[in-house]
């Protein structure tokens, strides 16, 4: 499967984006799909998944980010609601058939990456 992000851009404190996450080759309602985040000199972070073991959320974005499904389109969506700047960082989405519970939130189970999108939230 091949994923394609994008929605990213420059938002102000407060703010809110959708970004989404294309996918082709493969039928997006068999994988779980993660969203991570690499903020400039920091590492690889999980954001958030849903698959068949539900959602999960980093407690960072929890309450703010929520990730949604649309099989119809084949796209998955996160949107982000009240940004801060500590957000700021290039997206990516990732899918996997072969993760476990306890794997959603390791970057290191994901098999399939798509190209980042940047999102830039000023103060």
């Amino acid at each position: 499967v091949q994923l394609q992000a994008s929605g990213g851009g420059l938002a102000q404190h407060g703010a809110s984006l959708r970004l989404s996450c294309v996918a082709s080759g493969g039928t997006v309602r068999t994988y779980t799909i993660g969203w991570f985040r690499q903020a400039p000199g920091k590492e690889r972070e999980f954001v958030a998944a849903n698959g068949r073991h539900g959602t999960v959320y980093a407690d960072s974005v929890k309450g703010r980010f929520t990730i949604s499904r649309d099989n119809a389109e084949n796209t998955v969506h996160l949107q982000m609601n009240s940004l801060k700047p500590e957000d700021t960082a290039v997206y990516y989405c990732a899918a996997s058939q072969r993760l476990i519970l306890s794997t959603r939130t390791d970057a290191s189970a994901y098999n399939y990456w798509g190209r980042g999108t940047q999102v830039t939230v000023s103060s």
